[in-house]
């Protein structure tokens, strides 16, 4: 397992274009936020559905890295996700991860996504990933 500030350099110097920030990292789970600009929404005052899926997409990838380690190479097979109730244009948006099951090659994982402040999620996501072999 690697530490939160480990995997926080890693998300900073790999995907700088992501702007997220890993609130927490534990077993099988991690916690990122997202501060909504103007360029994350959509028509209707509320956050776009490809902001919420990469946001989702980066907390399966976090939960996994910090139980493997760096591994760059490790991709997403499968995206599910469920869009609950409009989320706040105006609130971040947090991703809570936790990993269902972590195989040598494949790990499940879910994620539920909120509007800062508010207990009711957004979304629900359901992801796979690909491990490559360790070598």
């Amino acid at each position: 397992m690697i530490d939160k500030q480990e995997l926080a350099d890693f998300f900073a110097r790999e995907f700088p274009q992501a702007d997220i920030e890993l609130e927490h990292l534990g077993k099988l789970s991690a916690t990122l936020r997202k501060r909504i600009g103007h360029s994350d929404l959509r028509p209707g005052g509320t956050v776009s559905g490809p902001t919420l899926m990469a946001l989702a997409d980066a907390a399966l990838y976090a939960a996994i890295l910090g139980e493997i380690g760096l591994v760059a190479l490790a991709v997403t097979t499968n995206l599910n996700i469920n869009f609950l109730r409009k989320p706040s244009a105006n609130r971040d948006i947090l991703a809570e991860c936790r990993l269902i099951k972590l195989g040598k090659t494949l790990a499940v994982g879910e994620v539920s996504l909120y509007s800062e402040g508010n207990p009711d999620p957004v979304a629900h996501v359901v992801g796979t990933y690909s491990i490559p072999p360790q070598r």
